[in-house]
């Protein structure tokens, strides 16, 4: 009796390039859908910080949660697990973006990279120099870095908006430009954000490191016993002064990226269990057993674990962690001086300026030294318009205003971050519609 192969069985090999753009697909998709969620979760703590609750919901933040063994006691707000311990999850995964970036993403080579990360170092470069420029002598030159940092999930949500009319290319180099980003707020949190360091707490913290490797490099592929040493590294650098999320972007760092089984033995297993399906072998229950297990393994490690962790926590990152950091920080009681104050000023001047004037400056400098060349599609005035949508920071640059300041000055921090990522957005959008053609309509039929 012949074998009609199904709809899922008749597909296409994939092809190399297929491992590329697959992953920035599905990663478009959430991050579009998950900029939607985030800026429902922004407005909320608005609304209920600015009403009769403003007292209570700002209060519930600071509810103290901790445990103790012995005479050893942890004891911190539940905004501080928030931000430190929930967050790490989200550096991990940045971490897990950035060695896919930098294995066969857009920075793998030195020519794809280049105006991605020249881009990406005058966004960073100009917003910090205008922000210290307007902030010199000031109390509030510790923000220098608040305006370097884009956020990935609403430039991509706006660019879902615009649909067709935004070229694939732009989208690209956009999403390489905020994993550079990335790395870069990474630096400045774990050098620009530590102000002493716990040596012994760092050595526990090195040597979980040692561990992770040691087990990479042994074959041990358990999940479980890979999280239980990521907390007790999460534990070390959070009690070592290094910023405990740095933890998390080491971890992803060190995610392999290759899988541990590859195409052709899956091929192998693929035709023992054909065979044995149409009956053309019957093993016994044991070996059956044990060559369904085997075709199982073979199947989920063809993946990589990049690919699977990756696949595994994005929705997670997108739609509960990132949403509940947004809910807990973006709370702040607007009044109208507070837009007048001169650390709302400065960081609203980096994002909204210094973020584009930067990034159009280095790409030009890139371009004109023959380092780089624009993407298929992308002209001079649609990367201004992407300069000024990457001057949206919210994430990061919340998370780096809760480190760099506290009391009245997270406020101000907070007003210019929202004010500034709102004109941003708006900005951006209008001036990609006046500047990309619209995609022409499908033929009828």
């Amino acid at each position: 009796m012949s074998h009609t192969p199904s709809a899922a069985e008749a597909r296409l090999p994939t092809e190399p390039i297929d491992r590329l753009v697959d992953p920035i697909a599905r990663f478009l998709h959430i991050q579009a859908a998950s900029g939607v969620v985030l800026l429902l979760f922004t407005l909320a703590p608005l609304v209920l910080a600015n009403s009769s609750w403003s007292g209570q919901f700002l209060a519930f933040w600071k509810t103290p949660l901790g445990f103790s063994i012995g005479s050893y006691e942890v004891n911190h707000s539940l905004k501080h697990w928030i931000n430190d311990g929930l967050m790490v999850i989200f550096f991990f995964v940045v971490g897990l973006e950035v060695k896919r970036e930098l294995a066969v993403g857009e920075l793998r080579s030195l020519r794809l990279a280049a105006l991605p990360v020249a881009a990406a170092l005058g966004g960073m470069l100009a917003p910090a120099t205008l922000y210290l420029a307007l902030q010199w002598g000031e109390p509030g030159m510790r923000g220098w870095a608040i305006p370097m940092a884009t956020d990935i999930a609403f430039v991509v949500g706006c660019l879902a908006l615009l649909g067709e009319r935004v070229p694939h290319s732009l989208r690209i180099l956009l999403l390489s430009l905020a994993i550079v980003d990335d790395i870069g707020a990474i630096l400045v949190i774990a050098i620009g954000y530590t102000d002493s360091l716990n040596l012994r707490a760092m050595g526990f913290g090195l040597a979980g490191i040692a561990v992770v490797m040691l087990m990479a490099r042994l074959g041990v592929r358990s999940v479980l016993l890979y999280t239980v040493v990521g907390i007790g590294i999460w534990f070390a650098f959070h009690e070592s002064g290094v910023h405990a999320t740095i933890a998390g972007v080491i971890l992803g760092l060190l995610t392999p990226v290759r899988p541990w089984i590859d195409q052709n033995l899956l091929v192998r297993y693929t035709h023992r269990l054909g065979d044995f399906l149409h009956g053309d072998s019957a093993p016994e229950p044991d070996a059956r057993h044990a060559l369904l297990r085997s075709m199982e393994r073979a199947a989920r490690e063809t993946l990589s674990p990049l690919e699977r962790i990756e696949a595994t926590l994005h929705p997670w990152v997108g739609f509960v962690v990132m949403p509940l950091f947004a809910f807990a920080n973006a709370g702040v009681v607007i009044e109208p001086a507070a837009f007048r104050d001169a650390i709302a000023l400065a960081v609203a001047a980096g994002l909204v300026i210094g973020k584009p004037v930067g990034i159009v400056l280095l790409s030009w400098l890139a371009v004109r030294l023959g380092l780089a060349a624009l993407p298929a599609g992308v002209g001079w005035g649609a990367l201004a318009a992407g300069g000024v949508l990457a001057g949206i920071g919210f994430t990061m640059a919340l998370f780096i205003a809760g480190l760099a300041f506290e009391g009245t000055q997270l406020d101000a921090a907070k007003i210019g971050v929202l004010a500034a990522s709102a004109l941003c957005a708006t900005a951006g959008m209008l001036m990609l519609l006046w500047l990309l053609p619209k995609p022409p309509p499908e033929p009828a039929g």
